[in-house]
């Protein structure tokens, strides 16, 4: 089998803020309950995943003005879960009816603010070898880190050329500071109109991109000479303007880890 069945389609980004004295509660609610309630029981939602940045980690985050967070100190847990490809219509349409299941029975957390959730679809990957993982087992592969990288195309430029000049830079990285594993690239998807009102809306969403840049090595390492640098490259590039690079880490499933390193 030369082309294995199982294909990413789209994918949900979801980056949330729980209420300061409520860290603890929230994060055992979505683990215990929203994360497989809410998304991994949908059909169609393949694998799923999340992530944490603590204080040292938001810290790193730039720049500081950004359409992706009010302050680089919010939105410190990220979970974003793999559509099917061929798919998404149905799933979508399941998500909202579940959601909304979810509100109507009590099971929704009311003590978090919804920062950035958006549905992305899948345009392009990299990969450091050519038989390294795919995009479609990433979030199962337990990567030490993941940086986020997001972007708007320039004027008279395509996602092709940002992919062309990603795919440069990233070939230029191996065996140096901030080298990619796997790169996950999606373009934003309209929400449907009948979503959650608590979920934000998007600017430009015809521009943005957003990039996952897995890592098998912790996303702080050798920073100021690896992804502390990405934005200025993006910007001297002329494909894009540079909106967002962010470190993350997983969490630790079935633990209150990290829980108290959020501020």
């Amino acid at each position: 089998m030369k082309k294995y069945p199982i294909q990413l389609g789209t994918f949900l980004f979801t980056m949330v803020e729980p209420h300061r004295g409520h860290e603890v509660e929230y994060n055992r609610w979505y683990e215990r309950d929203h994360f497989y309630g809410g998304c991994m029981e949908l059909a169609w939602n393949f694998a799923g995943d999340r992530f944490v940045a603590t204080k040292p980690l938001q810290d790193l985050r730039y720049p500081a003005e950004t359409p992706m967070t009010p302050d680089k100190n919010t939105a410190p847990y990220l979970a974003i879960y793999w559509v099917s490809k061929d798919h998404h219509d149905e799933w979508n349409e399941q998500s909202v009816v579940r959601v909304n299941e979810l509100h109507r029975d009590g099971r929704m957390f009311a003590e978090r603010t919804h920062i950035h959730t958006a549905l992305y679809d899948f345009t392009w990957s990299w990969q450091a070898t050519e038989n390294g993982t795919n995009p479609e087992l990433a979030l199962d592969r337990d990567y030490a880190g993941l940086v986020v990288n997001v972007g708007e195309l320039a004027e008279g430029k395509t996602f092709a050329d940002v992919q062309a000049w990603t795919a440069g830079w990233a070939d230029s990285a191996k065996g140096s500071a901030g080298n990619p594993d796997l790169i996950v690239q999606g373009t934003l998807l309209p929400l449907l109109d009948d979503a959650p009102p608590d979920v934000p809306r998007t600017k430009n969403a015809d521009r943005r991109f957003l990039q996952l840049h897995f890592l098998d090595h912790k996303p702080d390492e050798q920073w100021a000479d690896g992804y502390a640098k990405f934005g200025d490259a993006l910007n001297a590039s002329g494909v894009g303007t540079h909106l967002w690079t962010a470190p993350f880490i997983q969490t630790v499933f079935g633990t209150d880890t990290y829980t108290d390193q959020l501020r």
